[in-house]
């Protein structure tokens, strides 16, 4: 007779050991509920595995905060490695005593009951409810026709670039110019390789405004704390690139001038592949404009802030800042089988990877279907996603109040059910 596996029961199960998990973990042990945290590698798995070596975080180390920790360390206006970011999280999932399963991989979560069926390698666990703290960069997002690249041409995410020296000698095609793609390009140029960007829609904005960091100014004056029911087109406000923005000791500015200055080619959108020829979209004074005058009205916004709060005087004098240059002309198209381009690196963002969720919760993109973390399936629940109940949900700094309130439904529904 076939023996019957043994079901492992618990209250809530978090799936994830990065900063999200473990604030909903925290949130949960304040609340006495019973949960186990699920984490297929390592506390901090994706800062561990996932990062190219000379990354940084882009907000400034003051900002590094999680329920009952913050940064304490000699450089508060400086900015994290990813060793330093591993770090402050394991101290903080040692801080909340968060009961992690590491080396576990959740492959299927399925209702059941009352509540969930949860499925990992190691053993079946039921529960009744779940937290989905995976994160919402589990996959690179590459277009179709990448396939279609001719085969001598290496082709990376940012998931397996490392440094320039283990990149093919000749020149390298970055695709995106949000912060990962004019990161990667200014340090690829850096090394002295030839650099072309794609670029498209992007956010840009100065590190420093007014003497202070830009994202101080994002902070103090309210912006970072909208909420998601507060903004006008909450689906678009979810998938905005990220800003141009780089941590460096020198607090630099990294903008497509920047960039260009050091020699860096300017092409369009990669809009399709023919024959071997990459084919790239005009416009770029268009894409160009429209940054720029976002990123000025977000600059009258804090300027008018600073006036109507009285703290004008914290600050320096209102700055405005060059248009984006418009090169003289800009390439069309980029044969890639005449050797000019030995690497292209796909920096054209993320997906989340929702596989193993056997409930019907994703829409037509794949993306979660949530009202504020709040899952469209009783007892599911989702943290660590952009702009989930505030703009600043994306970033470190934001969990604390998304996973307190998360959490706080959560202890809800358990009572109703009760």
């Amino acid at each position: 007779m076939r023996e019957r596996s043994i079901i492992e029961r618990v209250t809530t199960v978090v799936i994830g050991a990065g900063h999200a998990g473990l604030a909903a973990s925290h949130f949960l042990r304040a609340r006495s509920i019973d949960h186990l945290v699920i984490e297929r590698g390592e506390v901090a798995n994706s800062w561990r595995r996932e990062r190219w070596d000379s990354f940084r975080l882009l907000t400034p180390n003051w900002q590094s905060r999680l329920p009952g920790l913050a940064y304490d360390g000699p450089d508060p206006d400086g900015y994290m490695t990813t060793k330093e970011v591993t770090q402050f999280i394991e101290r903080f999932a040692a801080l909340a005593g968060a009961p992690v399963r590491t080396g576990t991989t959740v492959t299927s979560v399925r209702p059941s009951g009352d509540g969930y069926h949860v499925t990992t390698d190691r053993g079946e666990i039921a529960c009744r409810t779940v937290v989905i703290a995976s994160g919402a960069c589990n996959l690179p997002s590459v277009p179709s026709f990448s396939t279609s690249v001719p085969p001598q041409v290496k082709q990376l995410t940012p998931y397996d670039y490392r440094e320039p020296g283990r990149l093919p000698e000749g020149g390298v095609l970055v695709v995106g110019a949000s912060a990962t793609g004019v990161q990667l390009a200014a340090e690829l140029r850096a090394s002295g390789r030839p650099v072309t960007l794609s670029v498209g829609e992007h956010v840009r904005l100065p590190r420093t405004y007014r003497g202070r960091d830009v994202l101080w100014w994002m902070d103090a004056s309210g912006v970072w704390d909208q909420r998601h029911d507060e903004l006008d087109d909450l689906t678009r406000a979810r998938r905005l690139p990220s800003p141009q923005l780089v941590g460096t000791p020198e607090r630099a500015t990294l903008d497509l001038n920047a960039l260009t200055a050091t020699g860096v080619e300017l092409v369009g959108r990669w809009a399709a592949l023919r024959d071997g020829k990459a084919l790239f979209s005009g416009g770029l004074r268009n894409v160009f404009s429209l940054a720029d005058l976002k990123m000025n009205r977000l600059l009258d916004a804090f300027d008018a802030w600073a006036r109507e709060s009285g703290r004008d005087g914290e600050a320096g004098p209102p700055e405005r800042f060059e248009p984006t240059r418009v090169p003289a002309s800009a390439r069309w198209q980029l044969d890639l089988n005449s050797g000019e381009i030995a690497t292209i690196v796909w920096a054209t963002g993320f997906r989340p990877d929702y596989g193993w969720l056997d409930v019907p919760v994703l829409d037509e993109k794949g993306f979660l279907r949530h009202d504020g973390g709040v899952v469209d399936a009783p007892g599911l629940y989702a943290l660590g996603l952009p702009v989930l109940r505030r703009r600043r949900s994306t970033f470190i700094n934001g969990i604390e109040e998304d996973a307190r309130e998360v959490v706080a439904h959560l202890a809800g529904h358990l009572a109703e059910r009760a």
